[in-house]
C-alpha cells in the first residue's frame, strides 16, 4: 500500500511539473531564409502588393468607419388641378386617402393619383338583371338557383331569368342596380393631364447610434423648383410626369389601367466633420409586373339619401398610381476600434504571399530549374524525414566529407549498399532524429547497433568490401562495412585515430571526469574504455550529434579497438559494441 501511495504521487508529480514546463515555455516556428535577389524581390513586390490592396479596402469600402441603419418617416403634399368632362378636378377629387383603399394597402409612406375612372351612377338597392358573364347568361328559370351567389356576380341570385337587353337573357340578382358593367378602362385616360400634377416630398431621417436627424428639405427651399436629376438633384418638389420617365415609362400609356411606382430615397451619408456628406439620392421604378396583370385599380361609392328616405349611391372604379416612398441608407462614422478589428482581419491575407511563394518554389523545382543547387539546398533545409530508428543506419568514410543514411533490409554488403547524404551537424543545430529507445546508461555493457545476429543475408565473397585491407571476414552483410569507400590507407594508421580514440591517456581522463572516484585499477576497466573508445569514435567521425544507436563503426576500427582493450575470453558478439 505505502509503495502505491508513493507511486500515485510521484506520478502526480511529474504530472505538475510536465504543467509548470508548459507554462515557462514558449514555442517558435522555424523559418527557412533564402539568400536569393530573385526570390527576395518576389517576397517584396507581392507584400507591398497586398499593403496596398489591404489599403485600397479600406479606404473604399469604408471599413474604418461605424455603420448605423436609418429611421425614417415621410410625408407627402400633391398639388394640381385639371378640367377634363366638362368638370374640374382638384387635389380632394383625384388624391385619394389611402385609407379608401385598404382593401389593397395600408402603406403609410404611399400616396395615390387618379387617373383614370368608370363611374355607375344612380345606383339603388332592388332587383334586376345580372350583367352578361359567362355564369350569369341563362335561358330559362332553371339555369338560375335562388340564394346563389358566384364569386364575380354583384349580387345574390332570386332564382328568375329575365331579359337584359332584347337579345340577351341573365339571371335576376338582388344588388345596387344598375349593376356596374365590366367593362374596359377609358383609353385614353380622363385624367391623363395629371402628369403635369407635383409632389412634395418631405422625408425625415435619424441615425439613433449617432444622434443625428436631417431632413431633405433645404432650410430655404425654393417651392418653383422641380426635381431634376442633373439640374436639380436634391429638390424634393416631383413632377408625376418626369417620376414615370426617370423609370422609363410612358405615362399616357400606364394612366389607362394605372400601376405601381417606387420612389426610392437613399441616405449614404458620412458623418465625419473632416468628410461631411448627407443628402438623398432619388431613384425611380415601376413594381407592378407590366406583363401579367399590370395595372392598380379599385372601388369606392358616395351615399345620398333622397327625399323619401332611401339611399342611393354612386359607384367609382378608380384606376391611378400609387407612388411608394421607399427610404433606405446607411450612416458612417469614424471609428477606431472598428478599423483596427478590420485591419486585424485582414492581416492573414499577408500569408498568401509565403504560400505564392511556396507554390512558386515547388513549382520550380518539379520543372527543369529544380537541378538548380538552390533547389537541392532548399529540399534538404526543408524537409526533414523522421524515419523508423530500427530501420536506417548511419556510415561514414574517412574519404567522404558527409554521413551516409542506409536503409534496411540490405541486399548487399553495407560497403555497397545506396544511401541518402546527411548534412553534418554543428553543436547549434538539431539531431536529425532521436530515438526514446536509445541507451543513456553508459555503464551498460552492450551498445547494440542495427538487427541481432542471425537475422543478416550471407554473402559468398566477403572481401571484396574492403578497401583498406585491415577489416575482418565476417559473412554478415550488415557486418561488411570497410573505413573508406575508395582504395587506401586505413583510418586506424592515422595519429588523430590514435590520439582521439585509441588513447588511454585520454580516455581515463575522460571516465574520471565523468566519476573522479573510479578506481582505474579495476579489472573490468578495459570494458569501459572500450566503450568509450566506441563514442569517441562516433562522435568524431560522425559529429557531435548523438548515433550511438545508429551509427555503425566500420569492421577495422571496431576489431582495433577491441584488440587495444579486450574483452575477458575474447568472446564479442560481432556487431555489437562490446
Amino acid at each position: 500500500q505505502f509503495s502505491k501511495a508513493s507511486s500515485s504521487q510521484e506520478v502526480l508529480a511529474m504530472g505538475v511539473r510536465r504543467w509548470l514546463e508548459c507554462v515557462t515555455e514558449y514555442d517558435s516556428p522555424k523559418y527557412i531564409r533564402v539568400q536569393s535577389v530573385t526570390w527576395g524581390c518576389v517576397k517584396c513586390f507581392l507584400y507591398i502588393t497586398v499593403a496596398l490592396s489591404v489599403c485600397c479596402i479600406v479606404i473604399a469600402h469604408r471599413l474604418y468607419q461605424e455603420t448605423d441603419e436609418v429611421n425614417s418617416s415621410v410625408r407627402t403634399s400633391v398639388k394640381g388641378v385639371a378640367y377634363t368632362n366638362d368638370r374640374i378636378w382638384d387635389t380632394a377629387e383625384y388624391t385619394i386617402p389611402m385609407q379608401a383603399s385598404l382593401n389593397i394597402t395600408s402603406a403609410v409612406n404611399s400616396f395615390f393619383v387618379m387617373t383614370n375612372i368608370i363611374k355607375t351612377e344612380n345606383q339603388l338597392e332592388q332587383r334586376c338583371p345580372e350583367y352578361p358573364f359567362g355564369k350569369s347568361i341563362c335561358s330559362s328559370d332553371k339555369s338560375c338557383e335562388n340564394g346563389s351567389v358566384d364569386i364575380h356576380s354583384h349580387g345574390i341570385q332570386t332564382g328568375k331569368c329575365v331579359n337584359y337587353n332584347a337579345t340577351v337573357k341573365t339571371c335576376e340578382v338582388r344588388a345596387w342596380c344598375p349593376v356596374e358593367p365590366m367593362e374596359n378602362p377609358p383609353e385614353p385616360a380622363v385624367l391623363r393631364s395629371s402628369e403635369d400634377f407635383t409632389v412634395l416630398i418631405k422625408n425625415n431621417i435619424h441615425f439613433p447610434k449617432f444622434n443625428y436627424t436631417i431632413l431633405n428639405v433645404p432650410p430655404i427651399l425654393n417651392t418653383s423648383c422641380t426635381y431634376n436629376k442633373t439640374t436639380s438633384p436634391l429638390c424634393p418638389i416631383f413632377r408625376l410626369g418626369d417620376i414615370l420617365q426617370e423609370a422609363k415609362e410612358n405615362f399616357s400609356e400606364v394612366a389607362v389601367k394605372g400601376g405601381i411606382m417606387a420612389i426610392e430615397i437613399n441616405w449614404d451619408c458620412n458623418l465625419d466633420s473632416w468628410f461631411y456628406d448627407c443628402s438623398p439620392k432619388y431613384g425611380f421604378r415601376r413594381l407592378d409586373d407590366k406583363k401579367i396583370k399590370p395595372g392598380f385599380h379599385f372601388r369606392y361609392a358616395r351615399y345620398y339619401k333622397l327625399p323619401h328616405g332611401k339611399e342611393q349611391r354612386t359607384l367609382f372604379k378608380v384606376y391611378g398610381i400609387r407612388f411608394d416612398v421607399l427610404v433606405f441608407g446607411t450612416g458612417r462614422k469614424f471609428n477606431g476600434i472598428e478599423l483596427i478589428k478590420n485591419i486585424g482581419s485582414m492581416i492573414s491575407y499577408f500569408g498568401l504571399v509565403v504560400s505564392a511563394i511556396e507554390i512558386a518554389l515547388c513549382v520550380g523545382n518539379c520543372s527543369s530549374c529544380g537541378k538548380s543547387p538552390l533547389y537541392k539546398i532548399y529540399n534538404r533545409k526543408k524537409y526533414e524525414t523522421v524515419l523508423n530508428p530500427r530501420q536506417v543506419m548511419y556510415v561514414s568514410y574517412v574519404d567522404e566529407p558527409h554521413v551516409t543514411l542506409i536503409k534496411k533490409p540490405l541486399k548487399t554488403s553495407l560497403q555497397h549498399a545506396q544511401g541518402s547524404v546527411v548534412e553534418n551537424h554543428d553543436n547549434e543545430q538539431s539531431e536529425p532524429m532521436r530515438t526514446s529507445e536509445s541507451n543513456e546508461n553508459h555503464d551498460n555493457e552492450e551498445y547494440e547497433l542495427g538487427q541481432p545476429l542471425g537475422q543478416g543475408a550471407s554473402s559468398p565473397d566477403c572481401q571484396k568490401w574492403c578497401c583498406c585491407g585491415k577489416c575482418q571476414p565476417t559473412q554478415e552483410y550488415h557486418e561488411q562495412l570497410c573505413c573508406r569507400r575508395k582504395k587506401g590507407q586505413c583510418i586506424t594508421t592515422s595519429h588523430w585515430f590514435q590520439q582521439l580514440v585509441l588513447s588511454s591517456h585520454t580516455l581515463k581522463k575522460a571516465l574520471l571526469y565523468k566519476d573522479p572516484f573510479l578506481d582505474l585499477t579495476d579489472g573490468n576497466i578495459n570494458n569501459q574504455l572500450r566503450h568509450l573508445a566506441y563514442k569517441q569514435y562516433v562522435h568524431w567521425r560522425f559529429g557531435s550529434f548523438d548515433l550511438e544507436d545508429r551509427a555503425v563503426i566500420p569492421s577495422c576500427c571496431r576489431w582495433k579497438i577491441r584488440d587495444t582493450y579486450p574483452k575477458a575470453g575474447n568472446n564479442y558478439t560481432g556487431f555489437k559494441m562490446e
